[in-house]
């Protein structure tokens, strides 16, 4: 019996949809197996160092701002008042009390880009006589804070507040919930990201390593390029700062957008087993809001799903887990 091209072809186009929905659901399966491994084996003691061993004398403060004078001095009025080396690196001239207040130079040229340039610039130009470099983004408010753990890098939690765009507020809460995963990063040699309102570097690991790379992440890229040239110590700070969610949905996708875009423009800086961990953050978060239409499948289509019951379990336990990532957003808020 001889099959024709088309029958081939036909039975070839029949198994695809099942194929797509089934590859789909394992991928997006396998990274949130990696995050609960994070939130629930990895993360154990996070928080065991002494969160207050490098006092408030010890610290230099950054602030990063555009040009935002008003949004800055909100920010500056929340640094303690021990802290006395606080600067803040604009690209326009404005005033801020409490603050010495450097301009970049339009003509300063480096590799960095963007935030980054500002960063390097300062690390070139501000002076600093102390051990620590902390830097805030122009709407970081702090809340508590008296002293950072001893490591080479501290990252700072986040609680973005809402602004106008009540869904990208909620959006905000989910991403919170998903950075639980956050706790565990002490324990991976190239921690996955450094995403937020505040980190802090030992001034001595700045000057090592610059900033002075093209990267439209910069926090994240000089965290792996530390890790690839020393043995870092990484700890997530207990205080958080309270930042502006994104106004807009559609500003808080194009933000979304430049995190992944430049996570996987840096990801060559990563060894070969890391990449998987990176990727699947990915897909994690690209396919969160689909996954419901993935369960919905089933019902529409049971005849394109080869194991159609056992896709629809495994799928409505995957949705499952996004409501989990809620969960732990609104824990992390105390809602």
């Amino acid at each position: 019996v001889t099959v024709s091209e088309e029958t081939m072809n036909s039975a070839v186009w029949g198994l695809l949809p099942g194929v797509v929905l089934w590859g789909t659901l394992v991928l997006y399966g396998s990274a949130s197996l990696w995050w609960l491994l994070q939130v629930v084996v990895l993360s154990y003691g996070w928080q065991d160092t002494d969160q207050t061993a490098v006092g408030l004398d010890r610290i230099q403060v950054r602030i990063l701002t555009v040009a935002a004078e008003e949004t800055v001095q909100l920010t500056a009025n929340t640094i303690p008042d021990v802290i006395d080396d606080v600067h803040v690196v604009s690209e326009e001239d404005i005033e801020v009390d409490g603050a010495d207040v450097h301009v970049v130079p339009a003509e300063f040229d480096c590799a960095a880009q963007r935030k980054g340039r500002a960063i390097e610039w300062a690390r070139q130009h501000v002076p600093c006589e102390k051990e620590y470099v902390l830097y805030l983004d122009e709407d970081s408010l702090l809340s508590g804070f008296s002293g950072l753990p001893a490591a080479d890098i501290i990252q700072f939690s986040e609680h973005p507040l809402r602004t106008h765009s009540r869904l990208s507020y909620v959006c905000e809460i989910f991403r919170i919930g998903f950075q639980y995963e956050q706790r565990a990063f002490h324990r991976l040699a190239y921690p996955a990201y450094a995403w937020g309102g505040a980190i802090a570097v030992r001034h001595e690991l700045e000057d090592q390593i610059t900033w002075d790379v093209p990267s439209i992440t910069e926090d994240t890229t000089f965290i792996w390029r530390a890790a690839a040239q020393t043995d870092i110590d990484y700890r997530l700070a207990a205080v958080t700062v309270r930042n502006q969610a994104p106004p807009t949905l559609m500003s808080l996708i194009r933000q979304r957008r430049r995190w992944v875009s430049g996570t996987i423009q840096d990801r060559n800086l990563l060894p070969r087993r890391y990449q998987p961990i990176i990727l699947s953050r990915i897909i994690t978060w690209s396919l969160s809001p689909i996954i419901p239409l993935l369960g919905s499948a089933a019902f529409i289509v049971p005849e394109a799903i080869p194991s159609s019951t056992a896709y629809l379990l495994l799928s409505a336990l995957l949705f499952a887990n996004v409501f989990l990532y809620m969960l732990f957003g609104l824990v992390e808020y105390r809602k």
